[in-house]
């Protein structure tokens, strides 16, 4: 049987406030490797693509020509892999839900929505997020950037898992909050929800979107005209 309806989340900057417990595994990183920390501000614009890709935009942006690039790649992953095991022991120190977040899954829920994320996080640091913060029951699905061979922008990412829910395309929308997010969505042909303020160095008016929210307060209006 078709499902009625799925929507498709991101989920750092999307569901979760990730931003501070991610700033705290970066610098930690970033200091015992001896380069410069970042700010609250400087993580949101890094983390849409995931943690290699953070921590690699993070020193590359610093131009460090002196290491070959063997040495580079190698020096990264190290930190990737520190990176990922501080964080994964410290992950909801800090870390909030996005406003309204809890009370629109459960909305969902009553209207009988599939729901399902899809973020270039790892999985299994998605589930344990979602699980500590308290809405990992909700989904029906978790995709995380290696779940697949593949992960967004690619729309694969996305259209994998509406095809595991035995949805349909034409009956999805995704929330998500960076270019990310809408390019991997508008490849795939659904529409978007983006949040304001999100985990991305883009403005709002440069990313692909149909609806733009500041939080998920009164966002069942939106979510209603596609039922």
């Amino acid at each position: 049987m078709k499902q009625k309806f799925t929507i498709l989340f991101d989920l750092d900057g999307t569901l979760v406030d990730t931003a501070p417990d991610l700033m705290s595994a970066h610098n930690h990183v970033m200091k015992k490797f001896g380069y410069p920390t970042k700010s609250t501000e400087d993580i949101r614009n890094l983390v849409g693509k995931g943690a290699g890709a953070m921590i690699g935009r993070s020193i590359w942006g610093q131009a460090k020509k002196e290491f070959s690039k063997v040495d580079d790649e190698k020096i990264k992953n190290e930190m990737v892999k520190e990176f990922v095991n501080f964080y994964g022991k410290n992950i909801i120190n800090e870390s909030t839900l996005i406003n309204g977040v809890k009370d629109f899954l459960k909305w969902c829920k009553e209207q009988k929505i599939s729901m399902a994320v899809c973020t270039n996080k790892q999985e299994y640091l998605s589930i344990d997020l979602l699980k500590k913060i308290g809405i990992y029951d909700f989904f029906e699905y978790v995709a995380g950037s290696d779940t697949f061979d593949y992960c967004k922008p690619d729309p694969r990412h996305l259209t994998s898992v509406v095809e595991i829910l035995d949805g349909d395309l034409k009956k999805t929308i995704m929330i998500g909050d960076s270019e990310t997010d809408a390019n991997a969505a508008k490849a795939a042909g659904i529409p978007v929800i983006l949040l304001e303020n999100g985990y991305t160095e883009k403005n709002t008016t440069e990313i692909y979107h149909n609806y733009l929210i500041k939080d998920f307060i009164g966002i069942e209006k939106i979510i209603s005209k596609y039922l």
